[in-house]
């Protein structure tokens, strides 16, 4: 096979490669859209408020209530005590 030829076999594959990559994007993204309209759709029916995604303390249940002290409160100098405090940044206000 002349390199030529290998080279527009591959420059055709990887057009291909891409194309289908595209349209599962596309695929994906029409999905997605359609999960979160049922979110959405939950999210008003049962008339939830906030998402709480841990239960260990105040600060990291409801993470839009939380200030940036509130690890701290005992004191300036002390150390966060729940494992999830350490998984979820500071907010950015």
């Amino acid at each position: 096979m002349r390199p030529s030829a290998l080279w527009l076999t591959f420059v055709l594959l990887s057009t291909l490669l891409l194309g289908l990559s595209l349209l599962l994007a596309d695929r994906e993204q029409s999905a997605a859209a359609e999960r979160l309209a049922r979110g959405r759709a939950m999210v008003e029916q049962l008339g939830l408020t906030d998402l709480a995604l841990f239960t260990e303390a105040r600060y990291t249940r409801h993470l839009t209530q939380a200030d940036r002290f509130a690890p701290f409160q005992d004191h300036p100098g002390a150390l966060e005590h729940f494992p999830s405090g350490a998984l979820v940044a500071p907010p950015n206000h």
